[in-house]
């Protein structure tokens, strides 16, 4: 099919300026008819069209000799992904479309779309190629080779690749790394001399990143791609031309300044407060967010075991607590850490190579095995078929590459294009040419696909900053490059950071393959980066050689999910990221560590195996592919999936794998076995009974037929009856939509009442069946069903006192807000973003907890909805949300009732909150914390009835009860408790006067522990019941595998002992004091200014604060209806393991 045209660029320009206007003209009065007619125009330029369709707006579309038409139907708002409150997925990665026509007809990328015009007829988008020719820009853009792009190419005052005036508040965002310059505040690398690189020299470092917001300075994505002039007009519409001193458009200067975009960076006074809210209401405007720089920072490794340590940039752990006594933020201003607040590189090693003072005093990584890693994995068996990645399209998101690398085939590097602010194409820090080697590599250390085409994406500047605005121009070329293989080693626990994970959706809506490192967070679990969290994303973990899960590999699971439901299982494969060997700067070979090694050999090996489906280009997907890696994988022994995902890349199997696929659907896990140690831990852990709250298990949906999908009919729940499946119920919440070519189904799993009794396993399986559109050349939809098995162990449900409830719901974590670390000498991990989940950081809890014979269970919802008679003891740990006036009044009368409660609180200091606020050195910004360690004002409230309360004091340091070590690691004190309730008292330092005025005292009687029996009312019949108990400690760092030091796991065990029996612990009645607390001392409040609000399930949305929400409804799940079957349940197929 061709298409013909007939205007010219110029006349052509001027209709998409008019048109785009047009469209959201068409949008305020709901005229459809204003969009224009495609089928009406014509060019003189003729060029194919195929299946492929990009983001882009059929109304907003930029054509020359040399760049090709781009099309994306407008996508709605309404048709973003949906937010179900009460859906187990919550917060993202329940988004979906709002249906499946919607998506069909191309509103989100499909690569299938196709639109009809009024007569019916049925027209075929067009590819999203865009190929860029130097000449039409002009002598002055033209770079050095023509597949090298260098822009900005005049101005070196360009921050977010952008030029721009001194003018706007907080000054211009293009000039701040040549501020940082001029101030003298050189970065710990930009001294680095690259001649001290030699070859197969083995440093390893860690290169993270940690992320600033740009206060003043948001993106602002529309809904389509639309020219500069049509999105300058729509935001001079939303904020006014008179109001035109107070916010400015920073310009782009980019290889895609020229072209259609769908987001703008704008500079906003802070005396404008309703800008973001007039912008938001434009109806072109899809959603405002501030922008972000990227930071990297490096530190070295232990080589204990050639794996990752969390060491700060001094070689020592922990570090002075912030504050100094003077006017200087806490030293955050460069932390450095493996846990730092957002997107960094997920590698061991980079520019500490060039300078060798940096190596004085470390330890370095032992020397790598001398076997190549493509022998590793067997790549030689693909090679001697003649596969070698030819006519396949990498991208390689890093730090850039340098066209005459000796480690490359001639012709193999395509394209390089800079998205920074410095005038260079090359790699000054040697990562991204390490990136670059491990894929495509032909001599001395070997990559997958030496014959590969080469894309490199410059996004990091030689001082290691980028912003969240050059991806998003770097997303878009690479959707324009046809790229099909993405590799982006970078990562960071913001999955809130909505522009780059709608990207991310946009790109693999578009067919391109995106390959990524999971994290080097580990061993501590809820630790998992995205984009390498997200479904359609193929997320790496690390191993070694010795096929162990690496040390430095971040664990499962995701954390979108909390606090109402349950994460999603990740990494989704592993291979090998420990003491790997790739190229290194200037040739030879150099060993690093880290899953940014492991990324880019999955990446490599998934060129490959591309490669070899050259005769089958339609098969292959980003969920085809994912299936193949997934199904082939060769599972770890005594490794669990929210370490190990679904097992060790296969290459060869993987190869085997695809060569026979049939486009089809398949979940993740494929089947759900309950009583499966310890791969299914931790479900296996705890079998499940009558009465206990319904145990979750999130299902990935892979959808192998298209970009889009939908279930047909009803999902089945199918007992076996010979199985004893009938003591199971099943509620099944599922994604309206599978897009992009993913979807999720969350199971929950209970026991029907006539199995309160009952011992055994029981058995069922659940059949679903997903359709997808037809393809090129069919009529018929694309149909697949998939069973997956459930198996479970029932027992009798336990009795009270050995049942505990875990309060998830009060627990809240970076992303979105700025919730600080509980203990503040870990200066090198400023955020608390685990989930303080009992399966995340608390995992040593749980397993203690769970060897003594207790059951715990998760509250994701309000007091109001559990039922207070089934559990002995409640325990809230480290809470930091508000809580509903109704809370406060139920759980008074469920004590009142024999409910007994267990308080581990934290710090909470309005001036240590003021000290430890972020400050960006470049911009001179502030980021504030929304509370402390706890919510402890919150809190008090909560233990208002029984005039129990914490202060503000900050505490610290090492004590003995009994013979038992203990340490209080910043945590808080009681000041308010009843007179006849035992308190014990410690001499601590006192940590919040040292942060303050950076002198050290001691402060003596600190109460750190209270325990008190409550007295329940007489009722009217002049009786009463037992009442519960009350504990509060102080800290909670004890029971946090985050930080922890010293566990007090032996303390709770005590605490238990007198909440559920009334036994008061010898250790405890001796350490019993007589101090009489102050009654008028003045209790903590809230921090002026606050923004807790904004990220609350229980305030109001608005800055005041002072009024909750409506108490929600408590979640009900809806049983499916049995559908038994009378014969026995098939053999869940082993998987192959190493």
């Amino acid at each position: 099919m061709r298409i013909r045209f007939g205007f010219s660029l110029q006349s052509w320009l001027l209709i998409l300026g008019f048109a785009s206007i047009c469209h959201c003209a068409s949008r305020l009065l709901g005229n459809a008819s204003l969009l224009p007619d495609h089928n009406s125009v014509e060019f003189h330029q003729e060029f194919p069209v195929d299946n492929a369709t990009s983001k882009f707006g059929s109304d907003v579309v930029s054509i020359n000799a040399s760049v090709r038409l781009l099309i994306k139907v407008q996508t709605n708002k309404s048709s973003e992904r949906k937010n179900d409150p009460h859906s187990p997925l919550d917060t993202h990665s329940g988004h979906q479309p709002s249906n499946v026509s919607d998506v069909s007809r191309g509103r989100i990328g499909d690569s299938n779309v196709t639109q009809s015009n009024a007569s019916g007829e049925q027209k075929t988008p067009i590819q999203p190629d865009l190929s860029y020719s130097a000449n039409q820009q002009g002598a002055d853009a033209s770079p050095k080779h023509e597949h090298d792009r260098i822009f900005p190419e005049e101005s070196s005052e360009s921050s977010s690749g952008n030029r721009t005036e001194q003018r706007g508040p907080g000054g211009s965002a293009a000039n701040r790394s040549k501020e940082a310059a001029e101030s003298g505040e050189a970065h710990p690398t930009s001294q680095a001399n690259c001649s001290n690189i030699t070859a197969d020299e083995s440093v390893q470092l860690l290169v993270d990143f940690s992320t600033t917001v740009l206060e003043n300075e948001h993106i602002v994505v529309f809904d389509s791609y639309y020219s500069e002039n049509a999105r300058h007009n729509f935001v001079k519409a939303a904020l006014g031309v008179t109001s035109a001193h107070r916010w400015q458009i920073l310009p782009r200067d980019n290889i895609l300044s020229s072209h259609p975009s769908d987001f703008d960076v704008i500079r906003i006074s802070s005396d404008y407060q309703d800008a973001v809210e007039n912008l938001e209401g434009h109806p072109c405007v899809k959603r405002v967010t501030p922008h972000k720089k990227l930071t990297r920072s490096l530190k070295f490794v232990s080589d204990e075991d050639g794996e990752g340590q969390d060491v700060s940039e001094d070689g020592q752990e922990g570090g002075e607590p912030c504050g100094d006594g003077t006017d200087q933020p806490c030293d955050m201003q460069k932390f450095q850490t493996m846990r730092g607040k957002d997107r960094r590189s997920l590698s061991l090693g980079a520019a500490f190579w060039h300078s060798p003072v940096r190596h004085k005093g470390r330890k370095l990584m032992r020397s790598a095995s001398s076997a190549q890693i493509t022998s590793a994995l067997q790549a030689e068996a693909l090679w001697d078929m003649g596969f070698s990645g030819v006519g396949v399209k990498v991208a390689i998101f890093d730090t850039g590459l340098a066209e005459d690398h000796p480690h490359f085939k001639k012709g193999r590097i395509k394209d390089r294009t800079n998205w920074t602010n410095e005038k260079t194409l090359d790699d000054g820090l040697g990562h991204g040419t390490f990136v670059a080697g491990v894929i495509s590599s032909y001599r001395e250390c070997l990559g997958f696909a030496p014959d590969a085409d080469l894309y490199i994406f410059r996004v990091f500047t030689n001082k290691q900053v980028s912003y969240t605005s050059w991806f998003l121009d770097a997303f878009n070329y690479a959707i324009m490059k046809k790229i099909n293989i993405l590799n982006l080693s970078i990562g960071g626990p913001d999955f809130m950071d909505q522009p780059f994970v709608d990207k991310v959706w946009e790109l693999t809506a578009n067919k391109v393959i995106l390959v990524s490192a999971i994290g080097n967070d580990g061993p501590l679990y809820g630790t998992l980066n995205n984009p390498a969290d997200q479904m359609d994303v193929i997320g790496v973990g690390g191993i070694n050689f010795d096929n162990q899960i690496a040390k430095f590999s971040s664990r499962g699971m995701t954390t979108w999910e909390l606090p109402r439901g349950y994460g999603r299982v990740k990494p989704d494969i592993v291979t090998y990221g420990s003491s790997v060997r790739g190229s290194a700067l200037r040739g030879g070979c150099r060993t690093l560590s880290g899953t940014s090694v492991a990324s880019p050999v999955v990446a490599g090996a998934v060129t490959l195996l591309m490669s070899t489906m050259a005769n089958h280009p339609n098969i292959v997907n980003p969920a085809s592919m994912k299936q193949a890696l997934m199904s082939s994988a060769r599972r770890l022994p005594d490794t669990n999936m929210f370490e190990q995902g679904q097992g060790k890349l296969d290459l060869v199997k993987a190869y085997q794998m695809l060569r026979e696929y049939k486009p089809q659907v398949t979940l993740h896990p494929s089947y759900i076995d309950l009583t499966e140690c310890p791969y299914m831990w931790p479900y296996c852990s705890q079998p499940i009974y009558y009465g206990g709250m319904p145990t979750i298990v999130n299902v990935t949906i892979l959808n192998g037929m298209g970009v889009t999908g939908k279930f047909r009919d009803k999902l089945l729940w199918e007992p076996f009856t010979p199985q004893f499946g009938g003591y199971l119920e099943v509620a099944l919440q599922y994604s309206q939509t599978v897009w992009p070519w993913s979807g999720y189904l969350a199971v929950s799993i209970s026991v029907a009442k006539h199995g309160a009794n009952w011992e055994g396993i029981a058995q069922g399986q659940i059949t679903l069946t997903i359709e997808s559109p037809p393809e090129e050349g069919e009529t018929e939809p694309r149909l697949s069903t998939v069973k997956l098995p459930i198996k479970a162990k029932i027992i009798p449900t336990p009795p009270r006192n050995k049942r505990l409830l875990w309060d998830q719901y009060h627990n809240l974590r970076y992303p979105p807000g700025y919730f600080p670390r509980d203990n503040l000498r870990m200066k090198n991990d400023p955020l608390d973003w685990n989930g303080d989940h009992i399966h995340t950081n608390f995992k040593d809890l749980y397993l203690h907890l769970r060897s003594a014979g207790y059951f715990i269970e998760v509250l994701g919802a309000p007091y109001t909805c559990f039922d207070a008679t089934q559990y002995g003891v409640l325990l809230l740990v480290d809470p930091e949300e508000e809580y509903f006036p109704e809370e406060v009044t139920k759980l008074k009368r469920d004590i009142d009732n024999g409910l007994s409660i267990i308080v581990f609180a934290d710090w909470f200091n309005v001036t240590v909150m003021k000290k430890i606020k972020f400050f960006d050195e470049n911009t001179r910004q502030w980021w504030m914390p929304d509370t402390g360690g706890a919510n402890i004002p919150a809190l008090n409230e909560l233990l208002s009835p029984w005039n129990m309360a914490f202060g503000d004091g900050v505490f610290e340091g090492d004590f003995k009860i009994g013979s038992h070590d203990m340490y209080y690691a910043s945590g808080t004190s009681i000041v308010r408790f009843p007179k006849d309730g035992l308190l014990v008292v410690e001499n601590l330092k006192d940590q919040g006067y040292e942060v303050d005025s950076g002198v050290s005292v001691t402060a003596a009687n600190v109460p750190v522990l209270g325990i008190y029996q409550t007295q329940a009312p007489v009722r009217e019949d002049n009786t009463t019941v037992p009442s519960g108990r009350i504990v509060l400690y102080g800290d909670s760092n004890c029971l946090d595998g985050s930080h922890m030091q010293k566990d007090c796991f032996w303390l709770l065990d005590a605490l238990l002992e007198y909440t559920i029996h009334g036994n008061v612990p010898p250790i405890l009645e001796e350490r019993k004091s007589s101090l009489t607390l102050a009654a008028e001392l003045e209790l903590p409040e809230r921090m002026e200014g606050n923004h807790l609000y904004r990220f609350s399930k229980v305030l109001g949305n608005h800055p005041a604060g002072s009024q909750s929400r409506v108490l929600p409804v408590c979640p009900h799940l809806v049983w499916a209806q049995s559908h038994p079957l009378n014969h026995s349940a098939p053999v869940i197929q082993n998987v192959e393991t190493l």
